[in-house]
């Protein structure tokens, strides 16, 4: 186990993350401007088509996922290869229409199943499917789906330009091919030659805004996957180095190497008081999410920094991720309650329960927490029983018994089916509860040691949610040795 951990920790960067279709579609249109990119590109789109004709993420199957997936991968095998995918786009549209007319009032309702940016990248790229003649009349029933949310998102822009510091540079390609009026061009691009770390949106500006970018090109060109595809963000190199250390000291008697304090030292020299860090060390837009993850993960290991950048996101009912969000993120006040535990604050204080509150009154009568960063209820509620054991037992006791309730019979937990990545943030939560609340039958968590030792492995399963579905691999897999090396202690 002890080799295993170190050599996570010495393959911990700027994020690893597998190509994802939608980026990688964008990637396909750089013909002109970078043709061995897109080449590679196209050719990784040829061959990465599922079995249903559509693309995106294989499983879980996501409709947003799927319809701007395939919707991007017919637009640039289309336009730039349109005689070799002749076949394959005749396809896509067949699975388009089918995934369309299948879907249902509830999945549409859903707002944490919404990839990010859909209700505005999808009528740009709905226009242009159709002036390519490749969709004719699901135009309509996709856009008119997100009609109230795209309306909601508009009226908190208010008109302001797009630039660096706002969330929407990341969704930078909804302006399209006219449409550069509502980009702020001048303050548009990241320090490392990006579009909000984002290959699509970054694509987007080398094709339409400023084609003779070089360090866009060098952006593209350094993120490439071996594949040829592109990944969703790159990069991520604070959620990466965060997740994976937090993950990793809930295992009794973890010490930093002076590996991981070059790695924490990169986050705290990145903090920027009264407002915290963002995704990426580099990335201009800071959040709630990431500040309170970041500040509890540098305060376990002897890093204090100020805690006044958590509560500078505090609304009056609850706490913020991101400014003009459209719906509130129920994980970020997941992690501000642990971070403000961290720093001291008792359950009582203003503050958290405030937090303590809006997730009592979003749980309802449920039994398990559903958020819009992530796919799957384990990821959201297992981080609340960890939060709170012994903190607020009563919010959390019978999310316990859910899982309990919920665990597979080969011993391992799942939404759809059985994976490493829920299993392990089933053990992380049964592991904390018995540590600090209340007794786990010692069962439980040993079947659990058992199903993910001989199922830890990668690939996994694109759980969260992005602009399409997408898969840390490396912060997975620290979760997944963590919940090992704490099954094993039991």
């Amino acid at each position: 186990m002890n080799t295993l951990i170190n050599e996570l920790i010495e393959n911990i960067g700027p994020g690893m993350m597998p190509s994802t279709a939608y980026d990688t579609a964008w990637g396909a249109r750089l013909s002109d401007i970078a043709p061995a990119i897109a080449e590679g590109a196209l050719d990784w789109l040829n061959t990465h088509q599922l079995a249903d004709g559509s693309w995106g993420a294989e499983f879980p199957i996501n409709y947003y996922d799927r319809v701007i997936s395939t919707l991007s991968a017919m637009i640039a095998l289309k336009k730039y290869d349109p005689i070799k995918s002749k076949h394959q786009v005749e396809r896509g549209v067949k699975a388009l229409e089918n995934i369309v007319n299948g879907v249902t009032k509830d999945v549409l309702n859903d707002s944490n199943k919404v990839t990010i940016g859909f209700e505005m990248i999808i009528p740009t790229l709905v226009a242009e499917a159709q002036a390519l003649g490749i969709i004719k009349q699901h135009g309509d029933k996709i856009l008119n789906s997100l009609d109230e949310l795209r309306k909601l998102k508009l009226s908190k822009i208010k008109g302001n330009l797009i630039n660096r510091n706002t969330t929407m540079a990341f969704s930078a390609e909804i302006a399209g091919e006219d449409g550069l009026h509502m980009l702020d061009i001048e303050n548009l691009q990241e320090s490392n030659g990006s579009i909000g770390h984002s290959p699509s949106a970054t694509a987007y500006y080398s094709l339409y805004v400023n084609p003779k970018n070089q360090r866009a090109f060098e952006y593209l060109s350094d993120n490439v996957k071996a594949d040829g595809g592109f990944p969703n963000v790159a990069s991520f190199d604070a959620f990466e180095i965060s997740w994976t250390l937090w993950n990793l000291k809930m295992i009794p008697d973890f010490e930093a190497t002076p590996r991981i304090l070059s790695l924490l030292d990169s986050l705290s020299t990145a903090w920027v008081p009264n407002l915290g860090i963002g995704f990426a060390t580099q990335y201009s837009v800071k959040d709630s999410d990431m500040t309170s993850l970041v500040f509890d993960t540098l305060y376990q290991y002897g890093y204090k920094k100020d805690v006044e950048s958590i509560l500078g996101y505090e609304e009056d009912e609850f706490f913020r991720c991101y400014p003009l969000e459209a719906n509130t993120s129920i994980s970020a006040n997941i992690h501000v309650v642990g971070a403000l535990r961290q720093a001291g604050f008792e359950s009582k204080h203003p503050s958290v329960q405030k937090a303590l509150g809006f997730l009592k009154k979003v749980k309802g009568d449920s039994r398990f927490w559903l958020d819009k960063w992530h796919s799957s209820p384990y990821y959201t509620t297992c981080h609340a029983i960890i939060a709170c054991a012994g903190y607020d037992n009563d919010l959390v006791s019978d999310s316990v018994d859910w899982l309990l309730d919920t665990q597979h019979t080969d011993g391992a937990w799942g939404t759809y089916m059985s994976t490493a990545e829920e299993t392990a943030y089933a053990m992380q939560a049964l592991w904390v509860w018995n540590q600090s609340a209340g007794r786990i039958d010692s069962n439980v968590l040993k079947k659990g040691v058992e199903w993910l030792e001989a199922n830890s492995h990668n690939p996994y399963p694109p759980l969260w949610i992005g602009k399409c579905l997408y898969s840390p691999h490396i912060v997975i897999h620290s979760a997944v040795a963590s919940a090992l090396a704490l099954g094993k202690q039991t």
